[in-house]
C-alpha cells in the first residue's frame, strides 16, 4: 500500500470516528431532553428492616394518571446519582426501553454513596435467617426496597424486575433469593458470582491491574454518606507494564502506593487460598428454592472481567430451580458491551453487523415486556439459550447449554509445534521446553495501557508466539470448518526446575496470509492474524485443591487441569488452530516467584526465580485439549 492510500485511510477512519462521536453525543442529548420532558424524579430513603435507610431515585412516566407502569429496578454500589435537581442522561437497560413505560429505581446498595449501613464486599448470603432486624444480606434489602415501592408508589402495576451489569450484576441475582411475590422478572448481566474466579482471580491467579485499579479508588473509605466520588489513582505513567514492574512484589503495594487504607486489599492479601472468606462470598450455592421469577443472565464471550459469573449462574439456576424459566444469552461483546456499544467489532475483529441494537429490541425489551406487562404465566417466546457464533458471525438458538448434539474431541500437543486430533505416537519427542524468568515476564497485550484492556480477548497474539519463553502449537490449515461448541478442558502434563509455577493457555483462530481487512478499518492488514478466541490461568499451586495448595515436586512430571469457560466459535476451512502455554502474562496476572511461598502476597524479592518449565506431549504423557464439536 502507497504512503498516499495509507494516509487516506487514515483520514476516512478519522472521519468516520468523529462522525460517529457525533451520533453518540447526539443520542445523549436527545435521551436527556426525552428524559426531562417525559419523566417525574422523586428521591426516597427507603427504610431496610434494621432501621438502615437506602437512598433511592425514582423516574416516573408523565402523561395519564391514570396509568400503571411496572417497575424496573437497578441496585448498585457506583452511585445512583446524579443527586437532586440533575436528572439521568439515559435510563434503564437501554435507550429504547426507556421509552416503553417503566418506573425505573435506581438505589445506592447499603453503605455507598448516600445509603446508611456498611458496605460489605460480595456480601455473604444468609441461607437461614432466624433473627429478622440482624440477618441482613442483599436478598432483604431487596425485599425490602420492592415492599416499600410497591405499597407506596401509586402508579405502579404491581409487578417488578431487576437488572444490573457487572456489581450491578451481582446485585441482581443476589435479588432473586427475595422471592419477592412482585420479583417477576431479573436480568443478571456479567454479573459476578465468586471473586475467586472473576474479576480478582482466575483459579487462583491475581489479576493484578484489574484489583489494584479498583480497589485503590473504589476501596477506599467512606466515612460519611456523600455524593462524590473517590478519585481515580494516578499511577504517574501511561505504561502499566513499567509501573508495575516497578512496584516488585506485592507486598509493595501497601508500603508503596495504598499505605493500608484500603480494607478489601489487607482481606485478599490475608486469604490467599480459597478459604471460608471466599466461600462465604461464593453466591454460587445459594440460587435454589427460587420461585416465580423468569431469568434472562446475559454475558459477553469477550468480557475480561466477567465471564465466569453469567456461564455458572445459568448452570446453577437451570441445576437447582427445573421449572423456572431460565435463559442465557451469550454475545460478541466486551464486558457490559451490549449497553455500551453497538457490538459490531472489538479492536481489530469485526462481527458482521451492529449485534446490540439487535439483542436490545428483539431481546431485551421482549423479555421484560413479556413478564412485567403482559402474561407472567406463561413463557416468552425466546428461546432458553441465544448464543453468538463467532467465526461465522451469526446468532443460534439453543433448547440447551451446553448443547447436546456435540462430539467430545481430543487436541493432542506434539513435537515440533504441532497440534493434531491425532495422539502422540510412541516415537515422538517428549516434551518441549522454555525459560520463564520473573524478571522479563511475556506482556499480556502490546498496547501501553496502565489497567487491563478489553481488547486483550481478541488481540493479534503474534508478538507472544515469537518469544522463546512461549510454546505455540498449530494444526495443519484446516480443510474444512469445524465449531467449537461448550466447555474446553486443557489437561497439561507438565514439570519444573522451580517449586511453583502458574500456567497459561490461548486458544488462537490463526488467519489465512490472504485474510481481507475488515471493513471498520480498512488500513489494518489481517493476513495471519493470530486472534484470541479464549484464554486461562492457573496458579499452579491450586492444582489439586483450591484451599490446600502444595509445591510442585522439581523435575517431576505432574498433570495441571483446568478449565477454559465455554466457546461458540467456527475455525473456518484455510484457517488453523493454534494452542499457546507460557507462564507470565504481565501485568495482567501478578508474577508467581517460581519458589513456593505460603502466600505470594508477602513474598520478597529474593523469592523471584528463574525455572526451566516442560510441556510433555508423549504416548506416555499426553498434553491435552479436550473439546466439544457442534
Amino acid at each position: 500500500m502507497t504512503l498516499y492510500k495509507r494516509l487516506l485511510h487514515l483520514l476516512v477512519l478519522l472521519l468516520f470516528l468523529i462522525a460517529a462521536a457525533q451520533v453518540k453525543a447526539q443520542q445523549v442529548n436527545e435521551d436527556s431532553l426525552y428524559i426531562r420532558e417525559h419523566y417525574f424524579k422523586k428521591e426516597y430513603k427507603i427504610p431496610m428492616r434494621d432501621g438502615k435507610k437506602l437512598y433511592t431515585v425514582v423516574y416516573s412516566p408523565k402523561g395519564d394518571k391514570n396509568k400503571k407502569y411496572p417497575i424496573l429496578i437497578n441496585r448498585t454500589p457506583y452511585s445512583a446519582g446524579p443527586y437532586g435537581e440533575a436528572y439521568k442522561t439515559s435510563l434503564g437497560p437501554s435507550s429504547s426501553m426507556m421509552r416503553e413505560g417503566y418506573i425505573f429505581v435506581y438505589q445506592d446498595v447499603r453503605g455507598t454513596y448516600m445509603s446508611e449501613g456498611e458496605f460489605v464486599n460480595m456480601t455473604p448470603h444468609i441461607e437461614n435467617k432466624k433473627r429478622r432486624k440482624k440477618d441482613i444480606d442483599e436478598s432483604t434489602d431487596t425485599y425490602d426496597t420492592i415492599d416499600w415501592l410497591t405499597k407506596r408508589l401509586k402508579n405502579d402495576n404491581g409487578k417488578v424486575g431487576q437488572w444490573g451489569i457487572s456489581y450491578p450484576g451481582f446485585y441482581a441475582a443476589a435479588g432473586l433469593m427475595s422471592n419477592h411475590p412482585a420479583l417477576k422478572a431479573v436480568s443478571p448481566q456479567a454479573p459476578i458470582a465468586d471473586w475467586f474466579w472473576d474479576d480478582f482471580h482466575h483459579n487462583g491467579a491475581f489479576f493484578l491491574p484489574h484489583a489494584f485499579n479498583f480497589l485503590a479508588s473504589f476501596g477506599l473509605p467512606r466515612p460519611a454518606p456523600t455524593s462524590e466520588r473517590n478519585p481515580r489513582f494516578d499511577h504517574g505513567t501511561p505504561d502499566g507494564y513499567d509501573f508495575f514492574m516497578r512496584m516488585g512484589s506485592l507486598k509493595n503495594a501497601n508500603t508503596k502506593y495504598l499505605k493500608n487504607k484500603v480494607a478489601f486489599w489487607n482481606e485478599m492479601a490475608a486469604h490467599p487460598n480459597y478459604d471460608k472468606f471466599w466461600q462465604d462470598r461464593n453466591l454460587l450455592p445459594h440460587l435454589k428454592n427460587l420461585q416465580g421469577t423468569a431469568v434472562m443472565t446475559v454475558g459477553g464471550w469477550y468480557d475480561a472481567e466477567d465471564l465466569y459469573g453469567p456461564l455458572k449462574i445459568y448452570r446453577e439456576i437451570e441445576k437447582n430451580n427445573p421449572n423456572l424459566t431460565n435463559m442465557l444469552v451469550m454475545g460478541p461483546w466486551v464486558h457490559g458491551g451490549w449497553a455500551r456499544t453497538d457490538g459490531s467489532t472489538i479492536g481489530n475483529v469485526y462481527f458482521g453487523q451492529k449485534n446490540s441494537p439487535w439483542y436490545q429490541e428483539n431481546v431485551e425489551a421482549k423479555f421484560f415486556n413479556h413478564y412485567l406487562k403482559e402474561d407472567t404465566d406463561t413463557s416468552v417466546a425466546l428461546p432458553e439459550a441465544i448464543m453468538f457464533e463467532g467465526g461465522t458471525n451469526q446468532w443460534r438458538e439453543f433448547n440447551v447449554w451446553p448443547p447436546q448434539n456435540v462430539q467430545e474431541k481430543n487436541l493432542y500437543f506434539h513435537a515440533n509445534g504441532k497440534l493434531s486430533f491425532a495422539a502422540p505416537q510412541a516415537n515422538e519427542a517428549e516434551s518441549s521446553e522454555y525459560i520463564s524468568d520473573p524478571d522479563k515476564p511475556v506482556p499480556f497485550t502490546e498496547a501501553v495501557a496502565v489497567g487491563m484492556t478489553r481488547e486483550y480477548m481478541t488481540d493479534d497474539q503474534r508478538f507472544a508466539s515469537r518469544r522463546p519463553d512461549v510454546l505455540a502449537f498449530q494444526t495443519d490449515v484446516l480443510t474444512e470448518d469445524i465449531t467449537f461448541a461448550g466447555e474446553i478442558l486443557a489437561q497439561l502434563q507438565v514439570a519444573t526446575t522451580g517449586t511453583a509455577a502458574d500456567w497459561v493457555v490461548k486458544l488462537i483462530d490463526v488467519y489465512p496470509d490472504d485474510a481481507p481487512a475488515n471493513p471498520h478499518q480498512p488500513e489494518k492488514l489481517m493476513g495471519g492474524y493470530q486472534q484470541m478466541v479464549r484464554s486461562e490461568v492457573m496458579r499452579g499451586r491450586f492444582r489439586n485443591s483450591f484451599e490446600t495448595p502444595e509445591p510442585f515436586i522439581p523435575n517431576k512430571v505432574t498433570p495441571v487441569n483446568m478449565e477454559l469457560q465455554d466457546v461458540l466459535y467456527t475455525f473456518k476451512k484455510g484457517h488453523r488452530i493454534m494452542v499457546q502455554v507460557q507462564s507470565t502474562w504481565f501485568p495482567l496476572v501478578d508474577r508467581n516467584p517460581q519458589k513456593y511461598v505460603d502466600n505470594i502476597f508477602e513474598a520478597n524479592e529474593k523469592d523471584f526465580t528463574k525455572a526451566t518449565h516442560k510441556v510433555y506431549h508423549s504416548f506416555q504423557y499426553p498434553t491435552i485439549l479436550k473439546i466439544k464439536v457442534l
